[in-house]
């Protein structure tokens, strides 16, 4: 009977484990599709901006150095790349909606979309579900600062004071080491982005990824309790495939 009882505990423990794995990986599965539709929508707006070739779209190169990054398959890409230049496709809007979680959190969403009413209206619901609210475009504005970010691998060659005094000229404001992901970072005014990719594929760095974030210039502590509340406005608002991406100002 003992024997028994412990067989079926080990198959109970195993079964707990398998299905905790599972749902890691369907978790991992659905994040990887969701970081490809992503990146998908913002070829086809570099596309419809700059054109198919990214030795003269600058800004589809990065993308296409982002899409390296994550694994993204060449024929997703390449599969953007012709959806975006069909007559089919149609052009997706780039719009940013801001409102306030609850305890006073700023929330700046970021959307790409071909359809604005369902995009505004599945925003508005989850605000509302999740005890926020939806404001006006630009009443963030004072709390968010729009920065270029690039990620370049990290080298022993490479001299971090003597790269951001390079920078600087060029709209550089911030170069440091992640040491997690052994890249470097830098930071840089938003219209500086051209200039600083221009310089990093010039000087022969290699470059990991391109992208353009928003930065709180004050931000607000929460207990554990309250971060829960307002993490899942975002996991809701992150769930959306019209939502790119979502910022905040809790610490």
């Amino acid at each position: 009977m003992l024997v028994l009882f412990l067989q079926l505990e080990i198959y109970y423990t195993m079964g707990r484990a398998f299905e905790f794995r599972k749902a890691r990986k369907f978790k991992r599965w659905g994040q990887m599709a969701k970081t490809f539709t992503k990146i998908g929508k913002d070829i086809v707006i570099a596309v419809k901006a700059g054109g198919p070739d990214p030795t003269s779209n600058s800004r589809l190169r990065a993308i296409i150095q982002n899409a390296k990054a994550v694994n993204m398959p060449k024929d997703n890409v390449e599969r953007a790349i012709k959806r975006a230049i069909s007559k089919d496709q149609e052009d997706y809007k780039e719009i940013v909606y801001e409102g306030y979680a609850l305890h006073g959190i700023a929330i700046l969403v970021e959307t790409t979309t071909d359809n604005i009413n369902r995009t505004v209206a599945n925003i508005r619901s989850s605000f509302t579900k999740c005890g926020g609210s939806l404001g006006t475009q630009g009443m963030l504005d004072f709390i968010f600062t729009r920065k270029s970010v690039f990620k370049i691998a990290a080298k022993p060659a490479i001299d971090l004071e003597e790269l951001e005094f390079d920078l600087i000229d060029l709209g550089g404001e911030e170069v440091f080491l992640d040491e997690e992901t052994n890249q470097i970072n830098i930071y840089g005014e938003f219209t500086a982005f051209g200039a600083i990719q221009k310089f990093l594929e010039e000087k022969g760095f290699e470059l990991m990824g391109a992208d353009f974030e928003r930065i709180p210039n004050e931000t607000k502590d929460l207990s554990e309790e309250q971060i829960a509340e307002v993490e899942k406005l975002i996991e809701r608002l992150e769930e959306d495939d019209d939502i790119q991406n979502v910022y905040h100002n809790m610490t």
